[in-house]
């Protein structure tokens, strides 16, 4: 029997451009093997969530996510609490296109991300759970992180990437640290932090040095806390940020793997959580990784070796943890004129 995939595209994702493109990616994902069809998700509330579960349930083998990160959400949302859970293509058509990013997957060309599915190259993805909700690329608590929910969707497509900045502009000059406890792999935080990030994939907001060494499939988020609380302390991160990624030694960031958290306000403070860029409901909130949940297409040619734990032997990956281990543990310590290293 001839395998099913079922596109399910946004219509009005970046600037429209995708329908004009789709004969073209229904006529690549046909020669790849798969009897093809499309669905235009509509204004009602989930609808790519619903069809990709209705997809899913009908035994299709493959289910594209064609538009932005919102509506990759919307479909991986739709098939990861599914036990049977078809594979996952995507093909970007929105503002930032994180997901796409890690991937390595065409941002600016659907008819060459098509092509990517095509290929046939897959990754076995970590998924994010946050309750009821799963999350593919990042969560997060704090101010910083109310941005990308906080910039109207209609900006997001007039103006892009632009719209973020100027909304992140806008946003410094009031942003306070809030009171937060954190539970995680072996330790917790509790204390004043501007914002967390839990991060499964290295491209956070369209920067890739914020988690220099995201694993796609490890079962891990990589869980950052920014402990700076003004303007000039987080624009000086940043700069470390863009400078190579050096922002994970820094002593006001927290930078560590887990697989799971869980996320309290204190003395009642509300603290929104933010799932793939769109509001996610209030802490108190657990996070937990699911490792390997999802197929995916990837252009697994262009992705580092390190982003992919599958094909490597168990003692290489814990030479290399112990590795960062032993690297983490010099960065906590000083050293002195003389190379001798103390507390």
């Amino acid at each position: 029997m001839r395998k099913r995939a079922r596109i399910i595209y946004n219509p009005t994702s970046g600037r429209e451009a995708l329908k004009s493109d789709l004969v073209s990616i229904l006529d690549i994902i046909e020669n790849a093997g798969y009897e093809t069809s499309a669905y235009a998700t509509t204004a009602k509330k989930h609808s790519a969530r619903d069809e990709a579960t209705r997809a899913a349930q009908l035994g299709f083998d493959l289910v594209i996510a064609a538009g932005g990160d919102g509506t990759i959400n919307e479909v991986a949302n739709g098939i990861a609490g599914l036990k049977h859970r078809p594979k996952l293509g995507v093909i970007p058509a929105g503002t930032t296109n994180d997901y796409a990013r890690a991937l390595k997957i065409p941002r600016d060309d659907p008819v060459a991300a098509a092509k990517v599915i095509a290929k046939g190259n897959t990754v076995k993805m970590d998924v994010g759970q946050a309750g009821e909700k799963y999350f593919i690329n990042i969560a997060g608590g704090g101010l910083l992180t109310e941005l990308t929910y906080d910039v109207p969707s209609q900006f997001k497509s007039l103006f892009g990437y632009l719209a973020y900045l100027a909304k992140g502009a806008e946003m410094l000059p009031r942003m306070k640290p809030i009171e937060m406890n954190l539970e995680y792999d072996g330790g917790s935080f509790k204390g004043k932090a501007s914002m967390f990030l839990l991060a499964l994939t290295n491209s956070v907001g369209g920067f890739e040095q914020i988690v220099p060494d995201a694993s796609l499939d490890d079962g891990k988020f990589t869980l950052l806390v920014v402990k700076a609380s003004n303007i000039a302390e987080m624009l000086h991160l940043m700069a470390l940020v863009l400078n190579g990624g050096k922002h994970i030694n820094d002593k006001r960031v927290i930078y560590i793997k887990t697989s799971k958290l869980v996320a309290k306000p204190v003395n009642n403070n509300k603290m929104m959580i933010n799932i793939d860029g769109e509001y996610g409901g209030d802490a108190p909130m657990t996070f937990k990784n699911l490792k390997q949940h999802i197929e995916i297409f990837a252009n697994t040619d262009a992705l580092p070796e390190t982003s992919i734990t599958s094909g490597r032997t168990a003692a290489e990956i814990a030479a290399e943890e112990q590795f960062v281990k032993g690297v983490e543990k010099m960065n906590g310590e000083d050293i002195d004129g003389n190379g001798i290293i103390g507390k």
